[in-house]
């Protein structure tokens, strides 16, 4: 019975996650807009905070990627472009409910089943240019007033 058995080593449990090939079949259809996000995805090892990387990789079928963190879990999942309101890349695999988010100056990768980040402080290196140009020039709040008021100071 089940209840008897061990649990398996941490490295059988990776061996096997590595091994098992990612279901690529999807009736996703992309747009030419979800076409034109994806040609601005960062792909390749990406580190990340806490020792972790992401490695994103463009699958077999266009505008589609394998995205893998390497860390404890080595979870890999097969993501597709999402038009986000807000101009950040985004990308989804809904079978998995697992996100990638990538913005100007770092990258993270989101469990929606689990509500955690599973990779935060991804960075690139024109993202860690960005990065340290915001730190240097910090972009101005939203809360502050477009222009002080001309009597401010009296």
């Amino acid at each position: 019975p089940a209840a008897q058995r061990p649990p398996l080593a941490r490295s059988a449990v990776k061996a096997v996650e590595e091994m098992t090939p990612i279901d690529e079949d999807t009736d996703v259809v992309l747009s030419e807009a979800d076409l034109a996000i994806a040609q601005r995805v960062h792909v390749g090892a990406i580190p990340c905070e806490l020792g972790a990387s992401v490695q994103v990789t463009p699958a077999k079928r266009q505008g589609f990627f394998i995205v893998q963190v390497k860390d404890v879990r080595n979870a890999r999942y097969f993501m597709h472009p999402v038009e986000s309101r807000t101009g950040a890349i985004r990308l989804e695999d809904p079978k998995r409910g697992a996100l990638w988010l990538q913005l100007g100056n770092k990258s993270m990768l989101m469990s929606q089943k689990l509500g955690k980040r599973l990779a935060d402080e991804c960075m690139n290196p024109d993202q860690v240019t960005l990065a340290e140009e915001m730190k240097r020039n910090p972009p101005r709040s939203l809360l502050e007033p477009l222009d002080p008021p001309a009597n401010a100071n009296k």
